[in-house]
């Protein structure tokens, strides 16, 4: 029999902790492929926070005891606790901000993740839609959790973003169907068995009367309340610190990153005009040069041909790859291509695969309403959403979970090691010379551009940084989300409504955006240690393939854990 009082080593720890999370939020358990959620929601009451906040509190105590077990101190058990005990204590520290009080976003608040999880709820057989059905049935009482916390956060003077809330209630009219026609709720319930078609339909119908009274109390009560207090949607740099610790697992140095910020901008800024002068000889900046490709450059025609046309992009990627610089698990190879529902945000995004991978990694395309689709807007960005980038990784961390532990491969996700491996992997199809056309170059430096500009801004707005006199824009003056916009729109190929969609993002989710470059920053250093340790030796193939099999780490300790590779 097993030795039940012997105390449990850190992954342990970690892996009972997942465990708990599941039984608290069904949503999480879907991700993980855990069919018994499938008919559930999390509470989303500031009650149903405080259980997850405990639930914090006692794995930390939990971990404390692991570490001083025999064992507890090795590389496998420390890499792990080292993690866990960052991820508890960010997010403890965010919920006792009472930020949950406020979670108002255009793309990550608990709202979107209710209706998020019922794409990736399981939907192969009667017994599935039934449990959709029960699911559905939580979607009023789930809403009405949210709406008590926010409302809390009225009374306590914790406001959401006025931007951002202008915005929510947009998608919310939309997922309500408002307009007219069908809410979303009821769209993905027509597709379910006629034998259960009068309780889908029920259930629909109650689900989106739900958004559709959420919209109403945040249209009539939540946004007049944050005009009359004259709510602000930036954070200052208090709150920035706290987001940025739990976006990008340090405690980063703001004003150092402000500046590499400005110095990727004039070096990206260099290489563009090169290469618009390529495309477009002549061509004032290299944003005009993008804008004669919106025109006159390669595209698609029609969303059943791009969704086809970048299931190709990633296959084609995926065999180039495998055998040359990655050696991939069969399982690892299966990616998908799909169409965003209607009512997402503008960026592209992924949803990793289950935990046994019947459901495979899928990358995700909002048409935003349009039918044409420029290429060189979507394949560095599809190497970064699907292969080599967000796929490859979060894939073979479940394809490798047995030698980690279940935390470290799945919930214990860092944002900025994941977005900053994205990154890198745009870059290591340029430096492998599958970015050689200058459309496809061009669209990928723009993209680059893009993050760049994100840590610019992001920490600039939100902290009310200065603009430095080297800068070609408002030299001298302060940051501001106007500013902050124009100059987004200025260095961005992408069309009014993305740029308006990412200002509200940003403002949102402060200290994300900017995980991508300064994530790429550290994986780009971690492979050059690395690389200088071994010499001539160095094997890039397994190096890519050591540094995605080590789950999650912030981005100090990433730097640290790849320099050793």
């Amino acid at each position: 029999m097993p030795d039940t009082t012997r105390t449990p080593l850190p992954r342990q720890v970690a892996d009972a902790y997942v465990d708990d999370l599941i039984a608290l939020d069904p949503i999480t358990g879907t991700f993980l492929g855990v069919r018994e959620s499938s008919n559930a929601l999390p509470d989303l009451t500031p009650a149903g926070a405080q259980a997850l906040a405990d639930l914090a509190r006692a794995t930390l105590d939990r971990l404390a005891e692991a570490e001083r077990a025999p064992g507890g101190d090795s590389d496998v058990e420390r890499r792990c606790a080292r993690l866990l005990r960052e991820r508890l204590s960010a997010e403890l520290a965010v919920h006792e901000a009472d930020e949950h009080l406020r979670a108002v976003s255009n793309l990550s608040s608990p709202v979107h993740s209710v209706r998020q999880v019922f794409t990736v709820t399981p939907v192969d057989s009667e017994e599935d839609w039934a449990a959709v059905a029960e699911r559905l049935r939580a979607v009023p009482t789930a809403l009405a959790g949210y709406r008590e916390c926010l409302a809390l956060g009225l009374d306590r003077k914790l406001y959401g973003g006025p931007r951002a809330t202008r915005t929510f209630i947009g998608q919310l009219a939309e997922w309500s169907g408002e307009a007219g026609g069908k809410g979303w709720f009821e769209q993905f319930a027509a597709s379910g068995p006629d034998s259960l078609r009068e309780e889908l339909d029920a259930a629909a119908a109650a689900a989106t009367r739900a958004v559709a009274e959420l919209r109403d109390w945040m249209r009539e009560v939540y946004e007049p309340a944050l005009t009359e207090a004259d709510a602000d949607d930036t954070v200052g740099r208090e709150r920035y610190a706290r987001w940025s610790r739990y976006f990008n697992g340090t405690d980063l140095d703001l004003d150092e990153a402000y500046a590499y910020g400005w110095s990727e901008y004039h070096r990206i800024l260099g290489e563009m005009r090169v290469e618009a002068e390529k495309v477009l000889p002549g061509a004032a900046t290299p944003w005009e040069a993008l804008k004669h490709l919106d025109e006159h450059g390669t595209h698609i025609e029609g969303v059943d041909e791009v969704q086809r046309w970048l299931q190709g992009l990633m296959d084609e990627a995926m065999d180039a790859l495998d055998g040359t610089h990655f050696e991939l698990a069969a399982p690892v190879r299966k990616v998908e291509s799909r169409i965003a529902p209607p009512g997402s945000a503008a960026a592209p995004y992924y949803t990793p695969p289950s935990e046994d991978f019947s459901r495979p990694g899928c990358t995700w395309l909002p048409t935003m309403g349009e039918t044409r689709f420029p290429v060189y807007d979507l394949v560095s960005t599809w190497y970064h959403e699907g292969v080599p980038g967000h796929h490859l990784q979060l894939a073979q961390w479940v394809h490798v979970r047995e030698s980690l532990s279940r935390y470290q491969a799945s919930v214990g996700m860092v944002s900025a090691n994941a977005e900053g491996w994205a990154l890198y992997a745009e870059r290591l199809m340029d430096e492998l010379g599958f970015l050689t056309d200058p459309e496809r170059r061009l669209g990928y430096l723009d993209a680059q551009m893009m993050r760049a500009a994100r840590v610019i801004v992001d920490i600039g707005m939100h902290l009310g940084l200065e603009i430095p006199e080297h800068s070609p824009f408002h030299p001298g003056e302060r940051w501001t989300p106007e500013l902050a916009q124009e100059f987004f729109g200025m260095h961005s190929g992408r069309p009014a409504d993305f740029v308006e969609s990412e200002l509200t993002r940003y403002l949102s989710m402060p200290g994300q955006a900017i995980g991508y470059k300064l994530g790429e920053r550290a994986w780009l250093l971690g492979r050059d240690n690395a690389r200088k340790a071994h010499g001539e030796a160095f094997d890039a193939k397994a190096w890519h393939m050591a540094a995605l099999s080590q789950g999650s780490l912030g981005l100090d300790d990433l730097v640290d854990e790849l320099s050793k590779l």
